[in-house]
């Protein structure tokens, strides 16, 4: 080999294993990034619990950051079958929605598996008030928030009322934690108001006039805290 040839080659090597090591670093900053992001996530929902020792409060958090990523690692390889499925020309429109559907439902299998297995190692940590927290936690207080204003627009609910509506957002928020984006958690808990809505609708409510007269309420309370300041 020729020294010129020698020379390209040497450079040839050399840029690709610039490159490899950018991608590498590019890949572990992300990473870095990630943890950091998460690890803060549920650094702020264990600082609310009742835990009082550190190492405790510490194993909490690396649970609750743990959940975060296992469930962005099976969400993100859904995502990756997804795309391959669609990508792939020798597939036809009904097997490309058939395997997404299969695929779908291994999902749904294997965060539920995740769920139980995550809320069994909470529990060895966790009393039940605190579990709840967590769970709020994660699900950015959507219930409490949820409850008390269904409360507060209805003030004559029965405790029968009361205790199914609480019922309904206790399980939309099972399934909110287990959601992938902040609009999907959400989506839990509106389509479990709906099924709320219909329930007070059917215990003869009438929501519309209910929420009315709330937003009313709401305005009438405004306007005299305003004329106290004036």
């Amino acid at each position: 080999m020729s020294q010129k040839a020698q020379k390209i080659t040497f450079f040839i090597c050399l840029c690709i294993g610039l490159t490899l090591r950018s991608i590498a670093q590019t890949a572990e900053e992300k990473e870095a990034a990630y943890t950091k992001v998460i690890t803060a996530r549920a650094d702020k929902i264990v600082q609310k619990l009742s835990i009082t020792k550190p190492e405790d409060l510490t194993q909490v958090r690396d649970l609750i950051a743990n959940q975060y990523r296992q469930l962005n690692t099976l969400y993100d390889a859904q995502k990756a079958k997804v795309q391959s499925y669609k990508s792939d020309n020798q597939l036809t429109k009904a097997s490309v929605d058939s395997l997404i559907k299969v695929s779908s439902e291994a999902l749904q299998a294997e965060v539920a598996m995740l769920h139980k297995s995550y809320l069994k190692s909470l529990k060895k940590y966790l009393n039940k008030a605190d579990l709840a927290q967590v769970k709020d936690g994660m699900t950015y207080g959507v219930l409490p928030i949820t409850y008390k204003g269904y409360l507060e627009m209805l003030p004559d609910l029965t405790n029968k009322q009361k205790k199914q509506i609480l019922a309904y957002l206790t399980e939309a928020r099972e399934y909110a934690m287990d959601a992938e984006s902040s609009d999907k958690k959400h989506t839990w808990f509106g389509k479990y108001k709906g099924r709320i809505n219909n329930y007070l609708s059917a215990e003869g409510i009438d929501m519309k006039q209910a929420s009315k007269a709330w937003e009313e309420r709401i305005k009438a309370a405004a306007e005299a805290t305003k004329k106290s300041k004036e």
